[in-house]
């Protein structure tokens, strides 16, 4: 199943965070990694006053991905703890890595705490801009409009911007 992940990182080694749960998620059995957007620095979105300073990367990854989306999203809860994420009661506390499932396939699920496709994926040009990039023709669940469209919607920001393609 094609599945869309966004991946963020706003402490330490940024890039080399993105890079090793990249390399862990590609290492997954029955996952194979198909397409990356590049990395883009943004700002922080809801976090709290003393972590506005704590900028982001942020970057998409496209994987087919076999078996159940349940058993996916604890793999990937798995490699963000192992990667240094600690849970708290701050949704939004300063992560090492941060992973996110976008999309699976063309499924709407909301079952076992997982909301598919993400419910915010279309207001945050985080997520927007890197997918755009990789899936410009994509039409999510619920969505009218492509990935482009939904990106042009959002219009300018200039708290996005382009880190590397390489990584």
């Amino acid at each position: 199943m094609e599945t869309g992940l966004s991946l963020g990182s706003n402490v330490g080694d940024r890039l080399a965070n993105l890079s090793e749960a990249r390399r862990r998620i590609a290492a997954l059995e029955a996952v194979s990694v198909v397409a990356a957007s590049p990395v883009y620095e943004t700002e922080p979105v809801g976090v709290k006053p003393e972590h506005r300073h704590l900028k982001f990367l942020n970057a998409i990854l496209i994987v087919e991905a076999a078996g159940d989306v349940h058993d996916l999203a604890d793999q990937l809860r798995r490699i963000e703890d192992d990667l240094g994420r600690r849970r708290t009661l701050d949704r939004y506390a300063p992560r090492p890595v941060d992973i996110d499932l976008v999309y699976w396939g063309a499924a709407r699920i909301q079952s076992g705490g997982l909301v598919i496709p993400h419910p915010h994926w279309a207001e945050r040009r985080f997520v927007v801009q890197p997918l755009a990039d990789v899936r410009p023709d994509l039409v999510l669940p619920g969505c009218a409009e492509t990935a482009a469209g939904v990106l042009a919607k959002l219009g300018d920001e200039a708290g996005v911007r382009l880190l590397t393609r390489n990584w």
